[in-house]
């Protein structure tokens, strides 16, 4: 499970080094546990800053007058799903879940443990005894619920760009509070917590499925429930583009993501504290550096052979169908294995895209083919590449993909029953900036933006 986490297997080489250096001296429990605590904040940090890189992003591929929604978007989801998660979240995905069980403790309010408190209140004055008990759990309990909390917001993020530029701005909101609070941490429980999928050898080191597909069901379901953008489809079933306003913002939140996927998957490590931590960290960062690369270069190749020209944003996603693809399995595979899985993640963005369109589902950013695609690719290299079940993960597949489905849908239907959840046809026309937060992003440019 994702708090109690064995030492995943090294590359060979390294493997071979440690095996033949001398064994090195153990660290006192402490110093464990301050490297641990320290690992669990530095990484959530850089989990955090995605969240800059999904605002971005999403800023970037979305037309001008939507730009100043998508940016309140970011910042309003970020915050819902941290204090969702602080309140319910993180119980019910962690606490008291029952072994092979299917959700944790329905309760109010996350707190740090009484040992904790206590050593903070003695200060100076702290025993031998106060400290033991403290660092037996291996890491500060709040410093695990920032880094568990990040992760939730993600997920959120992914469904933000999907649905962008013709949803309403609080019906959007009251999902986030359901998808942080009720959605993501029961299925997370079920792998993460020790619940059955776990107990069934079910594995997923940071998330392909249970974060990155995870927002992709949602965000399916809320695009084909929400409809597609006006003007998006010809009458004739043909797609029409209806292009972002600035790829260098989109480029920009590109290299954010990126930079902050090593939070993410070197992050799940989940320890520091000792030389075979360190070196399996340095094996996930690699990894994930690789896998990124190789959707980017497969991507490129792919769309110049598909469409004779090297399409930007194409190549934009290539590198998260990349990096979303080994999220699943960094820890398990060599380099070159890497390179393939975030290859093929590549190769699936820019086959998936255009399919998508023909069924006539509006992703506005790509993120079904990015998140949802690359996620359940990934999902299934750990048993085709590492020491999994391919037919385990397949299990936990589906059951996840159905579980966020079904509730999503209900979620968006009573949404769409009871307040609505698309903008009118004038405010869309408007542009949502204008329409929902009554501002431009850019209003030196006027109403520029506003044709189809």
């Amino acid at each position: 499970m994702r708090f109690n986490k064995i030492i995943p297997s090294l590359t060979l080489i390294t493997a071979l080094a440690l095996a033949a250096a001398p064994a090195a001296a153990e660290v006192s429990g402490e110093t464990a546990y301050v490297f641990n605590t320290f690992a669990f904040l530095v990484h959530g940090v850089l989990v955090m800053f995605m969240a800059a890189g999904f605002a971005m992003l999403e800023s970037g591929l979305v037309r001008t007058k939507n730009t100043a929604t998508i940016c309140l978007k970011n910042i309003a989801l970020y915050s819902i799903a941290g204090i969702m998660f602080y309140l319910v979240g993180y119980n019910l995905m962690y606490v008291d879940v029952p072994e092979g069980g299917f959700m944790g403790a329905l309760t109010l309010f996350y707190n740090p443990s009484a040992d904790e408190l206590a050593l903070i209140g003695a200060a100076d004055k702290a025993t031998p005894e106060m400290v033991g008990k403290v660092i037996k759990g291996g890491y500060s309990v709040p410093s695990d619920w920032f880094f568990q909390m990040v992760f939730v917001a993600t997920a959120a993020s992914i469904v933000s760009g999907t649905v962008a530029e013709r949803i309403k701005v609080w019906p959007f909101m009251i999902f986030v509070v359901v998808l942080s609070s009720v959605i993501y941490p029961i299925q997370a429980s079920w792998v993460w917590g020790g619940g059955w999928l776990d107990k069934m050898g079910f594995s997923d080191f940071a998330g392909s499925t249970l974060v990155h597909s995870t927002g992709g069901w949602a965000a399916l379901t809320g695009a084909i429930i929400l409809g597609a953008r006006r003007g998006k489809y010809g009458p004739d079933g043909s797609v029409r583009a209806l292009p972002g306003a600035n790829i260098p913002l989109a480029t920009l939140g590109t290299f954010i993501l990126w930079f902050g996927w090593f939070g993410f998957n070197g992050g799940s490590q989940l320890a520091l504290g000792s030389a075979l931590d360190a070196t399996a960290m340095s094996i996930v960062y690699v990894n994930t550096n690789l896998a990124a690369a190789a959707g980017v270069v497969v991507a490129m190749l792919l769309a110049q052979l598909t469409y004779n020209k090297v399409d930007v944003s194409l190549a934009l996603n290539g590198a998260i169908g990349g990096l979303v693809a080994i999220t699943a399995g960094p820890d398990l595979q060599n380099h070159l294995i890497a390179i393939i899985v975030g290859g093929v993640g590549g190769a699936l963005v820019v086959i998936a895209v255009p399919l998508i369109d023909k069924m006539k589902i509006d992703d506005v950013v790509g993120a079904i083919s990015a998140h949802l695609v690359a996620g359940i690719w990934g999902t299934l290299c750990v048993g085709i590449f590492g020491s999994g079940s391919v037919l385990t993960q397949l299990i936990g597949i589906v059951a996840i993909g159905a579980f966020v489905s079904v509730v999503s849908a209900i979620v968006w239907f009573i949404l769409k029953a009871t307040m609505g959840i698309r903008v009118s046809e004038e405010d869309e026309v408007l542009g949502l900036d204008k329409a929902e937060c009554g501002m431009e992003a850019y209003p030196e440019f006027g109403t520029g933006s506003q044709t189809l």
